[in-house]
């Protein structure tokens, strides 16, 4: 499970990813001991901000966060890193600033006080609008290269999903030095309204993160996988060894965990790490690298995919669920009909799929 990531060696591919919950020394030290690969600190700036209340919210799906950044001083992270490294084991800085002499001054400072990697946030959903500068290859460029010309540690840039093209940031983030990318941050979100009295949960836009984020973190880091050969961390609701894995196959090295941390425990660290360690045994893997990117040979433009007549549609024996008719209300060519079983007219039906996804009894299965 060994993973070399931005030229350092982690035990396992997983990383804590800056947020509250690495907000601190002691915090940091904690998602070490936990069995982290790696740790990133909460983003640091050069005024610290104030906590706003409430600032985190949940709809059973995904969290809203408006949490900006680190509280702690910048001169106070040099105690804080030595406490997170008092056992050993890798932390990486994240640093966000307005310009790129404010971003190498942060750099330069982590860098003295014993980070092993340096992660550029350009690309926060909230607050002072800054995700402008992730839509911005010409940005990018700027603030990495002005950074990796002056520090001796890895750079990483974090990318936006919000961006026109993730693929060219990336590419001009390699331009300009970078060791490595990481996507995607969290997305620009209202979770939701109490429309009784027209208030936000939270009143303000905020960062978007959880699982359903995970679809549009994948499909970034596939993008860049395509696109540019750079080293590229994972993120996006990883809450098991399963998507730590959907995101290595699509050509991640690594893999960074926040809300799935915030919202089950630093235990879920542990469980991870287990669950892939047997994954990889079953499946008769030595390391990372002989699946690494292995899904994208099945990824393909729209353009090249073929046409295929279905050959059979299927109603298996599986019972029904109780007054079940999911997949009669979801097929909008009404192809699907149900008297005492489920019965499927095959010349209405064009083989969208839709009904065999939908199904809660795994009832329905097309061939081709």
């Amino acid at each position: 499970m060994n993973t070399e990531f931005l030229g350092l060696k982690l035990k396992n591919p997983i990383i804590v990813a800056a947020g509250p919950w690495n907000r601190d020394g002691r915090a940091l030290k904690r998602s070490l001991d936990a069995g982290a690969g790696a740790v990133i600190t909460e983003t640091v700036v050069t005024d610290a901000y104030v906590d706003v209340r409430p600032r985190i919210a949940y709809d059973s799906g995904g969290v809203e966060n408006v949490r900006l950044y680190s509280d702690i001083q910048v001169e106070g992270w040099e105690k804080e890193m030595e406490i997170a490294k008092e056992n050993g084991g890798i932390v990486i800085a994240s640093i966000s600033g307005h310009t790129p002499s404010e971003v190498l001054y942060l750099a330069e400072k982590m860098e003295k006080f014993g980070a092993d990697a340096i992660e550029l946030s350009v690309s926060s959903p909230m607050g002072e609008s800054v995700e402008v500068a992730a839509s911005s290859p010409d940005i990018v460029f700027e603030v990495t290269s002005e950074v990796s010309k002056q520090v001796k540690i890895p750079v990483m840039v974090k990318l936006s999903q919000n961006a026109t093209n993730i693929a060219q940031v990336a590419k001009a983030a390699k331009l300009a030095g970078a060791a490595g990318v990481s996507a995607i941050n969290t997305v620009r979100c209202i979770l939701n309204v109490d429309i009784e009295n027209a208030q936000p949960m939270l009143s303000t836009y905020g960062g978007y993160s959880g699982a359903p984020i995970r679809p549009l973190g994948l499909a970034s880091v596939a993008a860049i996988s395509q696109s540019v050969n750079i080293p590229i961390c994972g993120i996006g609701g990883v809450e098991s060894a399963r998507n730590i894995v959907e995101y290595i196959m699509l050509g991640a090295s690594a893999v960074q965990v926040g809300t799935g941390v915030m919202l089950n425990g630093i235990g879920i660290i542990r469980d991870m790490i287990n669950e892939l360690d047997k994954w990889m045994k079953l499946k008769g893997y030595k390391s990372m690298e002989d699946f690494r990117g292995k899904a994208l040979d099945n990824l393909k433009p729209l353009s090249d995919m073929t046409i295929k007549p279905v050959k059979s549609q299927a109603c298996l024996d599986t019972e029904c669920e109780e007054m079940c008719r999911k997949c009669v209300n979801a097929c909008i060519y009404g192809a699907i009909e149900k008297n005492e079983d489920v019965e499927i007219d095959k010349d209405r039906c064009t083989g969208c799929g839709l009904c065999t996804y939908i199904c809660p009894s795994d009832k329905l299965h097309l061939k081709w």
